[in-house]
């Protein structure tokens, strides 16, 4: 049985000195403007007079006009924080020096170690080991240093304007383009963590602190690869928990572990397929783009997620207001005709040619009375007929086109917020004028601004989506069992008989003498399998509806006289009238382990490619909901007069495989292509496991 709960307690790290450290030293500290260890002074005297920042050069009793000492041992006493910003040659000296005078952080901006080659990354790796064992926490190395808004360190080289959202990111730059973008969105950054070679902390350690900060509402992660999948699911599940949504932008995604693949499974699990099912398990929202990052992010720290579909839209013109209804109505949202009691008290504040029936145009009321927005929101947001509210269109550009307006139209976008903060409604904007003044008042109060609506309405659905799962529990992987020393399709199909799968009756036949002993004990018509060719049904391979012992010959016969094979397998044909065919696997991502597929299968997996995929292993429960998630999924339900088939014994199949391969790490591919789901039963009808080499 799949367990969803943890197996053992996880400890954290404790990075107090790490983002709020008592004291601060700059190891390579420098005058020439043009290095690391010159920025990173510089920052650090700002906050000398709260943060004690200690300068260490090895040549210069004075950097920056302040005294400095040649290393962190002559400073008499320990500091929290060591940022070591010294040539790859001196780095060994410069951590030594750190544990010996008691340092409990280490910020590693030095490059030129494990990303260098194998000589660096035993340095770098020896390093790490060193600083273990004296429970001494690294960022780094190859970073750009570490930030925290909320208690004033700045330990990096670029500005990041404050505000709520933490960046983890692999690359500097990355971090940068993400705060202008948030820049842009009126959000800003509580904490920076520059990851570098991750060679101690890692993505999850950094997730976790976040989740136990309380200046972070939400986390945006750049993360080029994962040393520890299954801690980065743990970590950014406990944050969905929390209320502190992860949001992940990532590249390249792993795409090795997809080379040669040698089974239906192996190639469509891809890797961006592998990090979809973790981010969809652990309620992590993935993205494609910074911009869309920022996008996201806006509408999750500042919008409370609508309570259904049903979405309002006041808009000052038709061509906005059908452009936003058909875009909501695209990303899966409603945008439903109002009962004649709303519409006539939405009228009651619009002049006599606005259309009131959602999507409401206020027909000119803007520029009659700039404080009719206000009200209309009121009504909209006071209604029970609606879950949310999209206001599009012009607002924010009446003081351009009346100056004397300004005033006011601002005024608008702060009781607007008002409204909106004290009722908790779920309501978000788009504008032509995101730059104006009253978009910006909407923003400053805690409203999501959009200048694209395809870009609020995305994002609004994100939002509907991610309310929908409250928590995340994730499998743990069970005890390995003892490891498996044959995989053609006979062993793999004891095996998986004795672990529970169930498969129609058959035998291993290698002569004709064992096939006539074989047909005794089973029932026509029969399926004659050449084994050790994977596409064997494209290459004549498989011989169906042999229905009396003479075609049974024949088809023996054929098949050895075309291919030779050592081996095949004789079954009993499974009635397929009213079955569903299937795929069912697992494939062990090196990274995140196992992760089981389901799809519409037989000779048309690869060509349909209608899959669904999760982290394993996963429950009868988890099965079900991914069977039912399929595009083809009508198909199992009943379709055109057929009868429904066995959802449930399908389900449990699919469990019984994740939970087996997730007990044997030495498996790199298994599946079951196809089984037979019946009205009845389900039951496989090929199995092939693969070992990782």
């Amino acid at each position: 049985m799949t367990s969803l709960a943890p197996a053992l307690p996880v400890t954290r790290r404790d990075l107090t000195a790490l983002f709020a450290p008592s004291s601060i030293a700059i190891v390579g500290a420098s005058n020439d403007p043009a290095k690391y260890g010159n920025w990173l002074a510089v920052r650090a005297l700002r906050d000398a007079d709260t943060r004690p920042a200690y300068l260490i050069n090895k040549t210069r009793s004075t950097i920056l006009g302040h005294p400095a000492r040649p290393a962190l041992t002559d400073l008499g006493g320990p500091v929290d924080l060591a940022v070591i910003a010294v040539p790859a040659a001196g780095f060994d000296e410069a951590v030594e020096d750190a544990i010996t005078s008691g340092v409990k952080a280490i910020v590693a901006i030095t490059a030129g170690l494990g990303e260098s080659g194998a000589d660096g990354l035993a340095r770098q790796n020896a390093l790490v080991a060193r600083l273990r064992e004296a429970d001494i926490a690294m960022l780094g190395p190859n970073c750009l240093g570490v930030l925290d808004n909320t208690t004033g360190l700045d330990a990096t080289v670029n500005e990041f304007r404050p505000g709520s959202v933490s960046i983890i990111s692999q690359s500097g730059n990355v971090a940068i383009d993400l705060a202008e973008h948030f820049s842009e969105q009126g959000l800003g950054v509580a904490r920076f963590a520059s990851l570098g070679n991750c060679a101690d902390l890692d993505v999850a350690d950094l997730i976790d602190s976040c989740v136990d900060h309380e200046g972070t509402e939400a986390i945006a992660v750049y993360c080029e690869g994962f040393k520890d999948g299954r801690k980065f699911a743990r970590a950014a599940a406990r944050a969905a928990d929390a209320g502190k949504p992860v949001v992940l932008l990532s590249v390249g995604r792993g795409a090795a572990s997809t080379r040669g693949a040698a089974s239906h499974t192996g190639s469509l699990v891809t890797s961006n397929v592998v990090l979809e099912a973790v981010c969809e398990a652990t309620g992590t929202e993935l993205v494609s783009s910074p911009f869309e990052m920022a996008n996201l992010l806006q509408v999750l720290v500042r919008t409370r997620p609508p309570a259904g579909s049903r979405v309002a839209v006041p808009a000052d013109g038709g061509g906005h207001a059908s452009l936003a209804s058909d875009s909501l109505e695209e990303a899966g949202l409603r945008v439903e005709e109002f009962s004649a009691d709303l519409a006539e008290r939405v009228a009651g504040e619009l002049p006599p040619t606005a259309a009131v029936s959602n999507p409401i145009d206020v027909a000119g009321g803007g520029e009659q009375d700039i404080t009719c927005f206000a009200r209309v929101a009121q009504r909209l947001i006071e209604s029970p007929e609606t879950d949310a509210v999209l206001m599009t269109g012009y607002f924010g550009g009446y003081g351009d086109y009346d100056p004397a307006v300004v005033s006011g139209e601002i005024q608008v976008g702060r009781d607007i917020a008002a409204l909106v903060a004290e009722s908790d409604a779920s309501f978000i904007a788009q504008t032509m004028f995101p730059d104006s003044a009253a978009a910006q008042a909407l923003r400053d109060s805690g409203i999501a601004v959009y200048r694209n609506v395809e870009h609020a309405t995305w994002a609004l659905s994100r939002l509907l989506v991610r309310a929908e799962v409250t928590s995340h529990p994730l499998p743990v992987l069970p005890e390995p069992a003892a490891p498996l020393a044959e995989t053609g399709y006979w062993p793999a199909r004891r095996a998986l008989t004795a672990a529970g799968i169930p498969f129609v009756p058959a035998a291993e036949v290698a002569t004709i003498g064992e096939l006539e002993n074989a047909v005794a004990d089973l029932q026509f018509p029969l399926v004659l399998k050449v084994l050790g060719d994977e596409h064997k049904s494209d290459n004549g391979g498989v011989i169906l509806n042999i229905t009396d012992h003479t075609a049974l010959v024949a088809a023996w016969d054929d098949v050895q006289a075309r291919l030779a094979p050592p081996v095949c397998s004789i079954e009993e044909m499974a009635d397929l009238s009213g079955a569903v065919e299937l795929i069912i696997g697992v494939r062990r991502d090196p990274t995140f382990g196992p992760i089981v597929l389901v799809g519409i299968g037989g000779v048309y997996t690869e060509l349909l490619k209608d899959t669904r995929c999760a982290l394993g292993p996963i429950t009868a429960d988890q099965a079900r909901e991914l069977l039912q998630s399929l595009r083809g999924s009508a198909l199992l339900t009943g379709f055109r007069g057929k009868p429904a088939v066995n959802i449930a014994a399908a389900a449990e199949l699919v469990a019984t495989l994740s939970n087996y391969a997730a007990e044997h790490p030495e498996i790199g591919e298994i599946e079951c292509n196809p089984i037979a789901v019946t009205p009845t039963i389900a039951v496989a009808l090929d199995a092939r496991i693969i070992l990782d080499h």
